[in-house]
């Protein structure tokens, strides 16, 4: 993104490593704040303060009473009985549906290209790595920071990681009636913008999966440009479009 920075730092070391001002005016601030980093804006446009947090609120509530292996993301991924795939979640964004994959027993790396949101999951993830109800899952939990449009292929093999399974939730392009988008959301627009490059997203995760890629699109927009998906999974407000290589097996 060019120009100024919409987001400033109140920490002048974690500024320097994410290469993010530390003094400026800026639209949002990422801060601590009780112990956890926050990403903080005007209350009235961007609501309370965005915050990673995987032991508690509603990813811990999804964790105990989600449906397990029964929900719509897990049977798109290819969860099924002894099958359990290890995860390359490219659009990582705040994590929830990498710690859902997690807690279902798979590796997940989570792959995000926003510095901001990165420092945010980097925390949540160490603050999960230290509490006795999540440590389990989050050791299977690998993070790190790039463009997976860019260079998916260099972050997979740098983790050293096995990707099976692509998992793709690229931004939805805004609509014309979006006054009452979420406020959530108008924060990430904020920091990231609409992923104009999701067709160069889908061709790199297709090239990188050994097995499958999964895309997340709200139930009534179009497949992302490209090849068609082999299967579609639909719920209420979303669905999973799925490209297939070749079949999940029990080894």
């Amino acid at each position: 993104m060019s120009g100024r920075s919409p987001v400033a730092v109140d920490d002048t070391e974690l500024a320097e490593r994410l290469g993010l001002p530390d003094a400026e005016d800026a639209e949002l601030r990422l801060m601590w704040r009780e112990g956890r980093l926050v990403l903080s804006g005007d209350p009235g446009r961007f609501g309370q303060p965005l915050v990673v947090d995987f032991t508690a609120g509603r990813v811990a509530h999804r964790r105990r009473f989600g449906g397990g292996r029964g929900q719509l993301i897990a049977r798109a991924c290819g969860f099924s009985r002894g099958v359990t795939p290890a995860v390359v979640d490219a659009t990582a964004g705040l994590g929830r549906d990498a710690f859902v994959l997690a807690s279902l027993g798979a590796r997940v790396l989570m792959v995000e290209r926003v510095p901001a949101i990165f420092a945010l999951l980097e925390n949540g993830l160490a603050r999960a790595q230290a509490d006795a109800d999540t440590a389990e899952i989050a050791t299977r939990m690998l993070l790190v920071h790039g463009d997976a449009a860019r260079d998916l292929e260099a972050r997979v093999a740098e983790a050293g990681f096995p990707p099976q399974v692509i998992h793709l939730d690229p931004m939805f392009p805004q609509r014309e009636k979006s006054a009452l988008v979420k406020k959530e959301m108008r924060l990430f627009r904020t920091l990231a913008g609409d992923d104009t490059d999701a067709p160069r997203l889908l061709e790199a995760a297709l090239d990188v999966a050994s097995h499958r890629v999964v895309v997340k699109r709200s139930r009534k927009a179009p497949p992302i440009e490209g090849v068609a998906p082999r299967h579609v999974l639909e719920g209420k407000t979303s669905r999973y479009d799925v490209y297939v290589h070749r079949s999940l097996k029990v080894d």
